[in-house]
């Protein structure tokens, strides 16, 4: 069984490397979701499921747990999808 992360730096990059490999396995979908403004919808099952991923991993007693994982589908999957044509940038 894997340990329990406590350390805000490493539960955020855990985050991030969930959410890498989201995009990474979605890339279509990421593309499309990008395009149409609809990436939270189109993805909403496989980011759930690396929510909960995410959440079983870190400890409760980190602060704004959940906003480290929201931070990282910013940083990883939207800035990165930055050259896609879109009607939100």
């Amino acid at each position: 069984m894997a340990r329990v992360v406590d350390n805000p730096q490493i539960a955020f990059r855990l985050a991030r490397a969930i959410v890498s490999d989201i995009a990474l396995y979605n890339q279509g979908k990421v593309q499309e979701g990008i395009e149409n403004d609809t990436i939270f919808d189109i993805l909403a099952e496989e980011l759930q499921e690396g929510r909960e991923h995410f959440a079983s991993r870190v400890s409760e007693t980190i602060a704004n747990r959940d906003q480290l994982f929201d931070r990282a589908i910013v940083d990883v999957m939207i800035k990165q999808a930055g050259k896609i044509d879109s009607p939100i940038w």
